[in-house]
């Protein structure tokens, strides 16, 4: 993984370089930054220039076959941890080093990939990803093993948000007493989920979204796109490369998020006033239930967006307004006309609280439902 494939960034990337470069190598690290801002790509990089004892401003001018072995991901003091659930192969204590194939491939992919990325390729349909104490106990084993190059060991603990609570206690030993030569690198797109007492003990880096400009061009090098696709789709990905290489390959039978929204919103204006809509509610409630809960989740921090976009729109600001509607008959400027000061705050807060219910296994059905039936009140909120 070379510096120069990682968009944008630049102040960071010359960070880490220079503290590798001058031995300042801090053993414990919490990148923290949104989806498809570099984060992980950035962590593999940074290992690699660690453990190939590369210079200069790309990962070249180290160890050659150390360098050769980043090429599929598969260097072995370079470890991975990433949240994982049961499967038909693994039926218990499922574990990161089960998945390995599995992450490699997704990493050949797109290394841009995000969360829902990854449980789509673990298939998770209801269940809910965690790093457990079996990982712990595996980090142990692994980082007790001599070095393959007889230098550092890299441990990139993906999402370590996910960690749970016995995962994080087994781990916060070894990071008040480091082993010597070993670096871990947590990443997480939300800072405060990781546990303090974790928190406390990694130096911190932050990521920013990336700027349009800098996909746009990525798109138009990388992709083949013409300047203009390339911008719009750059807007629409507000900062975060893998929803742009997303928008390129969307496929909307697959998660047809807008026709779902622009129903929900259509019978939720019908059912004021007119009981038979809220069956169309309840039709709609039932049928969002019946997918993953990733998959009602992303849906749902989609609505959020969708809603953003209409107030934008409603209060003059159509230059931060990206989307271009795609379903026959709905035109974003009539329904902006409904979102305001007054009630964009409380949806907000409804949709927020839908989310955080169904990260915590909550009814689908009843979530959804409420959810609905208080769209219908707000939405007609002068």
């Amino acid at each position: 993984m070379h510096f120069s494939n990682i968009l944008g960034q630049d102040h960071i990337k010359n960070h880490l370089r220079k503290t590798a470069f001058e031995g300042r190598i801090p053993h414990a690290q919490l990148f923290v930054g949104p989806e498809g801002c570099g984060t992980l790509p950035m962590a593999i990089a940074y290992a690699q220039y660690i453990l190939c004892q590369n210079t200069g401003d790309e990962n070249t001018g180290g160890n050659e076959s150390c360098n050769v072995r980043f090429r599929n991901f598969s260097h072995p003091d370079l470890h991975f941890v990433y949240p994982t659930v049961t499967t038909e192969d693994v039926k218990k204590h499922p574990k990161s080093t089960d998945f390995l194939s599995d992450w490699r491939e997704l990493l050949m992919e797109n290394v841009y990939c995000g969360l829902f990325d990854w449980y789509q390729k673990l298939g998770v349909n209801n269940k809910q990803g965690e790093i457990r104490v079996d990982d712990a106990q595996e980090i142990l084993r692994l980082l007790s093993l001599k070095s393959y190059e007889g230098g550092y060991k890299v441990m990139i603990i993906w999402m370590a948000d996910k960690l749970n609570v016995p995962a994080s206690n087994k781990l916060l030993k070894l990071l008040e007493e480091p082993l010597d030569q070993t670096v871990f690198i947590l990443i997480t797109e939300n800072e405060e989920d990781v546990i303090q007492t974790i928190r406390s003990r990694c130096q911190a880096l932050h990521f920013g979204p990336l700027p349009e400009k800098v996909i746009a061009d990525s798109l138009v090098s990388r992709e083949n796109m013409t300047p203009r696709e390339a911008l719009v789709i750059a807007r629409q990905a507000q900062g975060n490369y893998n929803a742009a290489l997303q928008l390129i390959a969307e496929n909307p039978q697959e998660h047809p998020f807008e026709q779902w929204f622009i129903e929900w919103v259509r019978a939720a204006f019908r059912a004021k006033g007119n009981a038979a809509a809220i069956n169309d509610l309840l039709q709609w409630s039932n049928q969002i239930a019946s997918l993953g809960r990733e998959t009602q989740k992303r849906f749902l921090d989609y609505c959020v967006d969708m809603f953003r976009q209409a107030l934008l729109l409603n209060y003059q600001a159509p230059t931060l307004v990206y989307y271009e509607p795609r379903v026959e008959n709905f035109k974003l400027e009539k329904f902006a006309s409904f979102v305001n000061g007054n009630n964009i705050i409380q949806i907000f807060d409804e949709l927020s609280a839908a989310i955080y219910h169904i990260e915590r296994n909550g009814n689908a059905k009843i979530i959804l439902t409420d959810l609905s039936i208080k769209l219908t009140r707000l939405i007609h909120k002068k």
